[in-house]
């Protein structure tokens, strides 16, 4: 099989992918002070990351050097798990957010915690059986005509898999309107108790409304491409299409520790401490809300 300059950059990207979330999972995992409900979630956001770049570089291992049709649905399936729970990780972390700010004096109780487990297990259990599908024989293998324009997923899987992704952008984006609007509000609730010069409120409020449009803009940046094309696009079309729409796609995940994890404070004491040789997993940490990480 000729070596494909594409499969070839997708797996220096899973590479990256794997050692940028590699150091979140290990930081979170062995700090103790890390089990507070917005941690877990961006754990859970930084696993799933992590084996959607180890996916993609046992997809390039096996396509090219152990060719196998069985192997081929596995790395496929981890993939779609992945990147599914991927997505549905940021959802859940912009649920939280959002409760944070909208809910916050009962924010900080057993119920908060009770949620963060009932998200992470309905994120990974949806995942998992979007995953399952191909190796359980929906997949195009034996009929070359129902397959969309990543093999072997077929079609209508993919249809599955894109109109679920719009709808996670669309609640996405409702979330995010409103937290803008919690957002405005308290800051000028803060001048006005504070006395402070109209100015001020209009830096705190650019700044916040810049962060999440950062946020959001990246997220539909990367994947939008793919999903309209997973729709749009029939297997018949050039390979090259799927290249440049899913690419872009695996970037999110190379994006998603700078822009939740390596942003925290909390998380960038523990990395300078391991950097000075210092690390101590009892380090005193502020507690913070989630909608400042």
């Amino acid at each position: 099989l000729a070596l494909n300059p594409w499969d070839v950059v997708l797996c220096i990207s899973g590479t990256i992918i794997s050692c940028e979330n590699a150091i979140v999972v290990v930081v979170i995992f062995y700090t103790p002070a890390f089990r507070a409900p917005m941690f877990l979630l961006i754990g859970s956001l930084a696993t799933a990351d992590l084996l959607a770049g180890l996916g993609l570089i046992l997809h390039f291992a096996f396509v090219y050097f152990i060719p196998s049709e069985a192997v081929s649905l596995l790395t496929v399936g981890l993939l779609v798990t992945s990147f599914t729970a991927s997505v549905c990780s940021l959802l859940t972390i912009t649920i939280d957010r959002y409760l944070s700010l909208y809910n916050a004096l009962t924010y900080y109780s057993e119920t908060t915690v009770t949620r963060t487990y009932i998200m992470l297990i309905l994120t990974w259990g949806a995942s998992i059986c979007y995953g399952l599908l191909p190796v359980m024989g929906w997949n195009c293998l034996k009929e070359p005509s129902s397959c969309s324009i990543v093999k072997p997923l077929t079609k209508n899987h993919l249809i599955i898999l894109s109109v679920s992704f719009l709808m996670v952008f669309a609640a996405m984006l409702q979330l995010y309107v409103q937290i803008c609007r919690i957002v405005c509000r308290h800051a000028q609730q803060i001048a006005v108790q504070r006395h402070l010069l109209a100015s001020s409120h209009y830096v705190t409020t650019r700044k916040g409304i810049a962060t999440l449009a950062v946020i959001l803009g990246t997220f539909a940046s990367c994947w939008l491409p793919f999903a309209v094309y997973g729709l749009l696009g029939d297997y018949s079309y050039p390979a090259l299409y799927t290249y440049v729409t899913l690419l872009p796609a695996t970037y999110n995940s190379m994006l998603n520790p700078v822009i939740y994890a390596f942003r925290n404070q909390e998380i960038q004491k523990v990395l300078w401490a391991v950097c000075c040789g210092c690390f101590s997993s009892t380090l005193p940490f502020r507690s913070r809300s989630p909608s400042d990480v």
